[in-house]
């Protein structure tokens, strides 16, 4: 049977209706989302809003999915080691929605091909490694430019961060100020302005598994769905304009390990004094001097 012809749109999301109104799920549909990385966070919120009745995606990864990739990434099975993750989540949404419109960047996002990624788009969902900062820096620049809103959740522990850059609002670069600063300071920053609430630290029981000569660290599943409900949530209300959501430079961190939740306000980013003091705490850690507990 022809998926296509066999799938009906207002059925298959039909039980989104209530939370939202039926001309709020057909705005949803023609909205367009990009996502950059498809990795842990980025392929479950491309899922999740795809479930979400989401029908229009520009996706950009260059990775393949590897066993390393198995805690943690919703495309990664035996059947999918060294495979695109690009092809394998837009077949996994194609699943969900087989009239998803979907635009896919394999090469990844790149200064040549930015201005096409960022076409038709409404939000902007940050996917992107933790690690690939200058790639991070030129799609938030690029998004404060043409007035998109742009969010990232991080998976942090056992649970997630969100921050909110609103057009016309405090950009990536004011918050966490890591122009013309060292490489391993611009992990600082970006962790301590990410996470300023550092709800995750004093649970970190094997530091020597944060290696960022080697970039890797430590991750959990529950995180990224953690990430990709709240991520779904505030996508949600940047599209209906259902509600407030706070912009930078105000945070929100979610633990589940410890059931809190905390919101932070650091006018300046992390200029702020209290940030500062943050970035005390992080560097020894960077350096590999953090001593567990």
């Amino acid at each position: 049977m022809d998926q296509t012809n066999a799938f009906d749109y207002g059925k298959a999301f039909s039980r989104n209706i209530g939370w939202v109104t039926e001309a709020e799920q057909e705005k949803l549909r023609n909205a367009r989302v990009a996502i950059a990385g498809l990795g842990g966070v980025g392929g479950v919120h491309l899922l999740t809003l795809a479930r979400l009745g989401m029908s229009k995606f520009n996706i950009a990864d260059f990775d393949e999915f590897g066993l390393h990739n198995f805690n943690r990434q919703v495309g990664a099975f035996m059947s999918t080691i060294d495979r695109p993750k690009a092809d394998v989540l837009a077949e996994m949404t194609k699943e969900i929605n087989p009239l998803a419109d979907i635009r896919m960047f394999r090469q990844g996002v790149t200064p040549d091909n930015l201005d096409e990624f960022l076409r038709d788009v409404d939000v902007y969902v940050d996917g992107i490694d933790f690690f690939a900062l200058p790639a991070r820096r030129m799609l938030f620049k690029a998004c404060y430019e043409k007035g998109i809103p742009a969010l990232t959740a991080a998976p942090l522990g056992m649970g997630v961060a969100l921050m909110y850059f609103k057009p016309g609002g405090m950009s990536f670069e004011q918050y966490f100020r890591v122009e013309g600063r060292a490489e391993k300071e611009q992990y600082a920053r970006f962790i301590a302005g990410v996470s300023p609430a550092m709800l995750q630290r004093d649970y970190l029981v094997a530091p020597q598994a944060v290696n960022f000569d080697e970039r890797r660290g430590p991750s959990t599943m529950m995180s990224c769905n953690l990430c990709a409900g709240v991520m779904g949530v505030s996508v949600l209300k940047v599209l209906l304009n259902r509600g407030a959501l706070r912009a930078a430079p105000w945070g929100m961190q979610f633990d589940a390990y410890h059931q809190k939740l905390k919101f932070t306000w650091r006018p300046f980013g992390n200029a702020n004094p209290i940030q500062q003091l943050m970035l005390m705490l992080i560097r020894p850690l960077l350096e590999g001097r953090a001593k567990p507990r």
